[in-house]
């Protein structure tokens, strides 16, 4: 059974963790959810971690500010800033010792890099791998729903607007009834080729976890997002990074800018999945992840006077059981 708690961060918001695995492993990995999402999308990943035959890895995944289980924010921390500095205040509380390795999907992928942006020295001593599930490093520079160019301007300049409204309505979440008047556009954006019922039902339940404050206030700064420089500075790290060939959101050039930045990255490009591929293809993201705990693993760890001590903050952990 996972063990359940809360990290408290200095502006008063209480973020749900989950962790399983030994609290002295070696090596933990850290599973950032997608925007709207929570740490429920990343179920078939945990199966696979906790049956490592003969490796000790402590698995962490945590619900992002607005999301999920976790309590709603100001406005102005509605931001990937924002959320890389949580990631920072997670790791000191939950991973204090020991490597890490980060994985992301989609939004998450943006915080791991937003967190190597803004937190170097800490990022460097902590960090050991990285795989990238279905996002990007150039905002919404790719982004065209699979649509022509005169819809797709159209569209965001809805999606804008409408961001710009929700993110007034505070910690108000979407309303159940529309949600599942909706659910065929949320298949359609998306999954690809093949959908599993349950998969979508998990996934709309999240987003009814969501506020409307943080599926309309994160969309400024995701769209703004250029990182590709602070990728390249990591090249040395061993890393996978995946797409879907259907991925309506982040489809495969945004895969391609982050392995052209990161040469030594294993890119897998998945055949008629689109942007949720931790449900659509486990095998696929369970192969690629395993593969680099093991990279890991295999290392020396590093000289412990390299580790950067954990940053001062108010951050807290608070059990708060089922």
């Amino acid at each position: 059974m996972p063990e359940r708690f809360e990290v408290g961060l200095p502006d008063g918001v209480r973020l749900h963790v989950e962790t399983t695995g030994p609290a002295d492993a070696p090596v933990t990995a850290v599973l950032l959810h997608g925007w709207t999402l929570d740490g429920r999308s990343w179920h078939r990943q945990l199966d696979a971690l906790t049956g490592l035959p003969g490796e000790a890895v402590r698995v962490v995944t945590f619900d992002a500010r607005g999301h999920g289980r976790s309590s709603c924010m100001e406005l102005p921390t509605a931001t990937l800033a924002q959320l890389g500095d949580d990631l920072a205040a997670v790791i000191d509380t939950v991973a204090p010792a020991g490597r890490v390795v980060l994985v992301g999907h989609s939004l998450g992928g943006m915080t791991i890099m937003e967190y190597a942006h803004r937190h170097p020295a800490h990022f460097t001593a902590r960090t050991a791998g990285l795989v990238f599930v279905s996002t990007t490093a150039e905002g919404h520079t790719h982004t065209a729903y699979g649509l022509s160019p005169r819809i797709t301007r159209l569209i965001r300049l809805a999606e804008t607007t409408g961001a710009g409204v929700l993110a007034r309505c505070g910690s108000w979440r979407p309303p159940r009834p529309l949600l599942r008047a909706l659910q065929p556009s949320i298949r359609w954006m998306l999954f690809g080729d093949r959908c599993d019922p349950a998969d979508i039902r998990l996934v709309t339940s999240a987003v009814a976890r969501a506020s409307l404050r943080s599926i309309g206030g994160f969309r400024a700064s995701i769209g703004a997002q250029r990182r590709l420089d602070t990728l390249a500075a990591l090249a040395h790290l061993p890393a996978a990074a995946l797409v879907g060939d259907r991925d309506r959101l982040t489809p495969p050039p945004c895969a391609e800018s982050i392995a052209a930045a990161l040469p030594a990255t294993e890119l897998t490009i998945c055949s008629g999945a689109g942007h949720m591929l931790m449900m659509e293809r486990p095998d696929e993201v369970n192969a690629a992840l395993t593969g680099v705990l093991r990279r890991v693993l295999a290392e020396s760890p590093p000289d412990a006077s390299c580790v950067v001590p954990p940053q001062a903050s108010d951050t807290s952990a608070v059990e708060t059981g089922a």
